[in-house]
Parts: C-alpha cells; sequence; structure tokens
C-alpha cells in the first residue's frame, strides 16, 4: 500500500515537472527580417562630351578690286606702275573674274638686272610689259585650293605655266618662281603673290 503511494506520488511529481518544463519552454516564432530601406540611388549622369564650338568665321567678303588691291600693297609697287603703263589697270578693275600671280617688287630686282635697264626704263617699255605681265593673269578665279597642279595652265597671253604642289610655278623658259602668298580675294577675283617675274619666251 505504501508503495502504491509513493508510486503515485512519483508519478504526479514527474508530470508537473514536465508540465512545468512545457511552460517554461518558448518557441522562438520565426521572425521575418526587417525590412532593410533601400536607398533610392539617383543614377549618375553621363556627361556628355562637350564638342568645341567652330570657331565664327572671319567676315572674308572682298571689297576691292584687283587693280586696288595691287596698288594699296606697299610690295607690289612696281606691278601697280607697270599695270597703270601698260594700260591693263583697267582690265582688273571690271567684274570679269581673273587671277593674278603678283611679283613682288623684290621679284623685280632680277629682271631688271638680267635686262639691264632700270625701272623707269622698264615701265617705259610698255610692248614688253603688255607681253609679260598678261602671262600672270588668269581669266577665271582659281583659289588656291582649286589649283591644276601638275598641267598646263593657260594665261592670258594664250601662253601656259605649270604648277607643282609645292606652288612653284614654271612659266615658258624653265624658270620658276615660288608662290609666296595665297587667296587675297577681290570682288572681281583673286590674287597670289610670287616671287619672280614670269615670262612667256
Amino acid at each position: 500500500m505504501l508503495k502504491k503511494n509513493l508510486l503515485s506520488i512519483a508519478v504526479v511529481t514527474a508530470a508537473m515537472s514536465l508540465a512545468a518544463c512545457n511552460d517554461t519552454e518558448t518557441v522562438a516564432e520565426p521572425t521575418e527580417p526587417e525590412a532593410t530601406e533601400e536607398m533610392a540611388v539617383e543614377p549618375v549622369a553621363e556627361t556628355e562630351a562637350v564638342e568645341a564650338e567652330p570657331m565664327a568665321e572671319m567676315d572674308m567678303e572682298a571689297t576691292q578690286t584687283i587693280a586696288e588691291i595691287a596698288a594699296e600693297n606697299e610690295n607690289l609697287t612696281i606691278l601697280t606702275a607697270a599695270l597703270q603703263a601698260a594700260g591693263l589697270d583697267t582690265m582688273l578693275m571690271e567684274e570679269t573674274k581673273h587671277t593674278v600671280f603678283a611679283p613682288t617688287d623684290e621679284a623685280f630686282a632680277p629682271v631688271l638686272e638680267k635686262l639691264g635697264v632700270t625701272k623707269e626704263e622698264l615701265l617705259a617699255n610698255t610692248d614688253l610689259l603688255k607681253t609679260v605681265l598678261p602671262y600672270h593673269v588668269l581669266a577665271m578665279e582659281v583659289k588656291a585650293a582649286d589649283i591644276p597642279y601638275g598641267t598646263e595652265i593657260e594665261t592670258a597671253n594664250g601662253k601656259t605655266i605649270t604648277i607643282s604642289e609645292d606652288n612653284v610655278i614654271t612659266d615658258a623658259t624653265g624658270n620658276t618662281a615660288n608662290i609666296t602668298g595665297t587667296d587675297i580675294m577681290a570682288t572681281n577675283g583673286v590674287v597670289h603673290t610670287i616671287d619672280a617675274v614670269l615670262m612667256p619666251e
């Protein structure tokens, strides 16, 4: 009888202990991870390549004729005087387009020495001037970029010249002249300066 009571007490005690364990045992409920606020990262704006604006073109509109340009150029005084002496300056004041390969004053020095004459004597020889000066003129406007290199170019006196890619003119006698300045624009054409006088024969 005593054994039964002790057994019952042991069973009850065990059951109570088990219940107590169940009450204190807390089941951790799964916790949802806290939503982390994502910082809105604005995309970095791509830097566009800034193109350099083209420089404004200089106003190169011509206001003078070829004859007027030559007359105002301090390096073309002999040419101007020669054109006037030969009566060719009026041709270079007309509206018709021309190209002039203009010898500078220095370019005339070897000619004066070769002919054994002074500047005044040269200017008095109008027959020679009327032959030589038109040989420096083309009856059309030819800018530097449009020069037909390596081909014969007919001049205003009917004779031809050739121009190399190095801007060297060869005349009918085989002599050469360098083009030293280009594209001096006139209302009736263009002027290119040269460092020698061209001879047609």
